[in-house]
């Protein structure tokens, strides 16, 4: 029964749990908000939110795990190591800009919907993925390499049985940070009409409705320490793996 102490379990369960109760939750915010004519948020369902920003979150954070993850593999080899700086001041510029800029920027050119956001969740988690992965080659050792070679591996090889297997729980460890900044981030896409767990925050904010807030911003939370705790799972059993 050790499963049952596993407080992973427990938040995923406590998750679920909102998702299926908070619809049912009007009475309770009718207390707690006696002046709200309207306290609990009904515009869409709460699941229908929560899959809608997991798509947003998701699909941003797999473009950039490939751009951040590519271009940190190119600035380490020979001929684009004089790019380096390069690569690494754009991405460091692309977080610098607010998500909210990049959204008013992206919506006449896209038009309103999911993929402006996806662009603004690109560009703002792009940093730590690339970091972690120039941290993660730049740490595997010299003889790592020189084994490769030694055995015969050729360069593609190399890299991806020997550098990426090692460098990968470091490279997760970015892959993390930059989730957890989308989940959190992903609320302002309903102001370019994404659905997300952001719309009842979003809603709430321009009709001062606090529990509207309460009720999206509860719910990205969770999804939030959700996501990290699995992610941190799968760093530490990659972690594992390497040694």
């Amino acid at each position: 029964m050790r499963w049952l102490k596993d407080p992973l379990l427990w938040l995923m369960t406590l998750l679920v749990a909102l998702l299926i109760g908070l619809p049912y939750s009007g009475p309770l915010f009718a207390w707690w908000f006696p002046d709200q004519a309207r306290p609990l948020y009904q515009q869409e369902s709460f699941f229908q939110l929560a899959l809608a920003h997991l798509f947003l979150v998701t699909t941003a954070s797999a473009l950039a795990l490939i751009i951040g993850v590519g271009c940190g593999v190119l600035v380490t080899r020979q001929a684009g190591r004089r790019f380096r700086p390069l690569v690494e001041t754009l991405v460091a510029a692309g977080q610098t800009v607010p998500p909210v800029a990049v959204l008013a920027i992206a919506v006449p050119v896209m038009g309103f919907g999911v993929w402006p956001a996806v662009v603004a969740l690109l560009l703002y988690g792009l940093l730590p993925i690339l970091q972690g992965t120039l941290a993660g080659l730049d740490s595997v050792p010299a003889s790592s390499r020189e084994i490769a070679d030694g055995v015969g591996m050729n360069a593609w090889q190399r890299l991806w049985k020997v550098e990426l297997a090692l460098a990968a729980p470091v490279i997760l460890a970015g892959a993390r940070t930059s989730v957890i900044v989308n989940i959190g981030t992903a609320a302002i896409a309903s102001t370019v009409g994404a659905n997300s767990l952001g719309s009842p925050i979003i809603i709430g904010l321009s009709g001062f409705n606090t529990a509207y807030v309460i009720q999206g911003a509860l719910l990205v939370a969770l999804l939030a320490i959700v996501c990290d705790r699995l992610i941190e799972r799968l760093q530490r059993w990659l972690s594992v793996s390497a040694e």
